[in-house]
């Protein structure tokens, strides 16, 4: 794994499981994998180590002003935070991988897409609840 700086370059946001998996409507990782890959367009990375597993999203910046509407549920991660990133070569389990490893340098999600999936799957869990 390495350590890197977050918010000058990329910003991330840390998904729970539960709400992915909702979003994506399969527990299949090849299916996962390809929903996520067209969904975002951009890296995505699972470790299941604490939480019940998160997905953890790399993305562009935000724009001054804009306000992440889910930061109780899914927190962005920027300035003052560092993530662990598994190598690039590690695309399957065990540990932290790769579900959509970056394509290019700077292959970031943009931010509107993250929060399009966070709210489809939180609708998803919230309807499964009633």
């Amino acid at each position: 794994m390495a350590l890197l700086p977050l918010g000058r370059r990329f910003e991330a946001a840390r998904l729970p499981a539960r709400l992915v998996l909702a979003a994506v409507d399969t527990y299949d990782p090849p299916e996962i994998t390809e929903r996520l890959t067209r969904f975002l367009n951009g890296p995505a990375f699972f470790d299941g180590r604490a939480m019940g597993g998160t997905f953890d999203i790399l993305m562009r910046t935000h724009r001054t002003g804009h306000v992440w509407k889910y930061q109780d549920i899914a927190p962005r991660l920027g300035v003052g935070n560092y993530l662990g990133v598994p190598r690039m070569d590690r695309t399957k389990p065990p540990g932290a991988h790769w579900v959509v490893p970056p394509r290019f340098p700077g292959d970031l999600c943009e931010p509107a897409t993250v929060e399009a999936l966070i709210g489809f799957g939180l609708s998803i869990t919230q309807e499964a609840e009633l």
